[in-house]
């Protein structure tokens, strides 16, 4: 059996990769777009591909790109770029800054208001990872496109 060619991607030559990328200017509008496109490509994989997308899903997807957004817009000196691109049953949302910083949980604090983002984003995903870069850092993110039939937000089963 002769081995598949893969993309880098992990779609095979033949197969177009389904996926948006969107470079964000400006202060808070930029948030508010970015929620828009995430909305738009989910819908957009739904109508034009077939597959199945759950509104948990969809808004979830849209929180994460929020909180990325807003921290990277907050903390990073320079541009911002959003990749949102379909992996088998997720929905890969990749955040790239300038901020040469790893991004940080706080502890648990019930009487902090705020900076609870990244906390959230990690509660909500099946993946999340930080790749440093030659310039700033990337987030990626991975969120199921389907619910758990056992009732499970993320799509893990609660430990």
């Amino acid at each position: 059996m002769e081995p598949v060619p893969v993309n880098e991607d992990g779609t095979a030559p033949h197969e177009q990769a389904i996926q948006t990328t969107m470079a964000l200017q400006g202060e808070g509008t930029s948030i508010a777009e970015a929620r828009h496109l995430a909305a738009r490509f989910l819908t957009r994989v739904q109508a034009e591909h077939g597959l199945p997308v759950s509104q948990r899903a969809v808004d979830v997807t849209q929180l994460v790109v929020s909180e990325l957004v807003t921290n990277a817009r907050k903390y990073a000196p320079g541009p911002v770029m959003m990749d949102l691109r379909i992996v088998g049953d997720l929905v890969e949302i990749v955040v790239w800054d300038s901020a040469p910083e790893l991004p940080v949980a706080k502890a648990a604090d019930a009487g902090r208001v705020g900076q609870h983002g990244l906390e959230i984003v990690m509660a909500v995903a099946q993946g999340f990872e930080v790749q440093m870069e030659p310039v700033g850092k990337r987030i990626t993110v991975r969120i199921a496109l389907l619910d758990d039939p056992g009732g499970a937000v993320t799509g893990r089963r609660p430990q």
